[in-house]
């Protein structure tokens, strides 16, 4: 079935009810960085010169925070990202009912630790549960059978702190702690509740149950040796504010507004990382055709901290981060790496990790910042069919801008039925946006699993 079924392209997106206005051009947008799917709630992690990201999934369609499973991508330039899949999922946990929502994934001694909020079976209440796994990308699974904490509240964010002592922040309407043992899946001294005071966390006006603007979505982070929370501010429409502490757990002093309310979506969740010398801003959103409060998708930001480490007013933009590095051709390249897709869908490929399907005619993948460097004589892709196949249309310019080679996709009894299949190509020189066109008869025509250049 497809999840997003309109053309995503050109220079600017406006939505309205019924009707999705798409300008003629090339497509030139980055954000928001995933369009196969709704993405929400981003935890991004540096890990071995990439980052990865965590999400949540939206469900098309949905009329309520409908989420089933988790997400996972990565990218070695903040514009390229691989689609991993879904780790982790509801039903991971045995003991939880629903509600895949915002959690967080940290590494520890080559462990991967992600926290995740889901509502427990036993209680109906939501709770914390842990998924562990020895990769980055998965799958994860339940690491202690339980919840690690329950109190009926959300959104959990993990420190570890210079010291090599770890802390679980979370909570929704209150902001609460523990400080987790070195297995990262236990804790001691008991839950503590921080004090949401105006000095903290800022003045709401307008409702005497929440004073301060403290909504949810915590990530709390430490960087030269200030400590900082980052939080969805005064529902609703939520904007994304912060407060600072010399410590982990306080004092915490109100800062101000990094992102204003604005977007189609009425909730936002803030994640940031330094990656590769540039401080990156990561935030969900609903410009997808079709988004919205409960369709919502992620976006990033490249920033600068103030002189002062305080953090600048950041707005929201369809261009996104700049590209930090190139994409080699010449190495072996999932298909599911996108910078921006139109019409594309992935699914888990049978040999492992995942690929693109359900691919019409003109639907196009974009990979920007290729280095073909001197030339690129031949392209070969790994491809399936169980329809007529078609063909792969390798365009530099935009996705109707000039071919540089056309490769024929066969029938081949299925769709995870692979071949390979390969053509020349010229004019690939240089460092060049590529599109990969797929084009020919009706109805789906074939899946592409990976591809690969040689040089000339």
């Amino acid at each position: 079935m497809r999840r997003l079924t309109t053309l995503l392209c050109a220079l600017a997106l406006l939505v309205v009810p019924a009707l999705i206005v798409v300008p003629a051009g090339p497509a030139r947008a980055d954000n928001p960085i995933v369009q196969t799917i709704y993405t929400a709630d981003p935890a991004p992690l540096v890990h071995n010169g990439r980052v990865y990201l965590y999400t949540g999934h939206d469900e098309d369609g949905s009329t309520w925070f409908t989420m089933r499973e988790w997400r996972a991508y990565s990218s070695a330039d903040m514009v390229n990202w691989t689609d991993h899949g879904s780790p982790m999922s509801v039903a991971t946990f045995s003991w939880a009912s629903a509600d895949a929502w915002a959690g967080q994934v940290v590494e520890r001694n080559g462990r991967f630790y992600w926290y995740v909020p889901v509502t427990s079976r036993a209680t109906g209440r939501m709770a914390i549960g842990v998924g562990v796994s020895s990769s980055p990308t998965g799958p994860f699974t339940d690491a202690i059978g339980r919840p690690l904490v329950e109190n009926g509240e959300i959104d959990p964010t993990v420190l570890i702190d210079t010291d090599g002592q770890a802390y679980l922040y979370w909570g929704n309407p209150n902001l609460w702690y523990v400080r987790l043992n070195t297995d990262m899946v236990s804790y001691s001294g008991g839950v503590h509740q921080i004090p949401l005071t105006t000095a903290g966390f800022g003045t709401r006006t307008g409702d005497a149950n929440r004073p301060t603007l403290y909504e949810e979505g915590p990530w709390v982070y430490r960087r030269n040796g200030l400590y900082y929370n980052v939080f969805a501010a005064k529902c609703c429409s939520e904007f994304i504010a912060y407060s600072t502490a010399p410590g982990p757990t306080g004092p915490w002093t109100y800062r101000g507004t990094i992102m204003p309310t604005q977007g189609t979506s009425f909730t936002n969740h803030a994640g940031i990382i330094d990656f590769k010398g540039g401080s990156y801003f990561f935030y969900h959103n609903g410009a997808l055709p079709g988004g919205g409060g409960f369709t919502r998708s992620v976006a990033v930001e490249k920033f600068t901290y103030n002189a002062d480490g305080t953090i600048p007013t950041i707005t929201m933009t369809e261009a996104g981060a700049p590209q930090n590095g190139t994409l080699d051709p010449y190495a072996r390249q999932e298909a599911e790496t996108i910078a921006w897709s139109s019409g594309v869908e992935t699914e888990p490929a049978s040999g492992g990790g995942m690929n693109v399907g359900f691919l019409d005619n003109g639907d196009y993948i974009k990979v920007k910042g290729v280095a073909f460097g001197t030339g690129a004589a031949s392209f070969t892709a790994r491809v399936a069919s169980a329809a007529a196949g078609g063909r792969i249309e390798l365009r530099i310019g935009g996705p109707t801008g000039t071919t540089a080679g056309t490769c024929t996709v066969p029938a081949t009894g299925g769709w995870q039925t692979w071949t390979t299949v390969s053509c020349p190509v010229s004019g690939l020189t240089g460092t060049r946006d590529l599109y990969l066109r797929f084009a020919g008869g009706s109805g789906y025509l074939f899946n592409v699993d990976s591809w690969q250049f040689t040089g000339g």
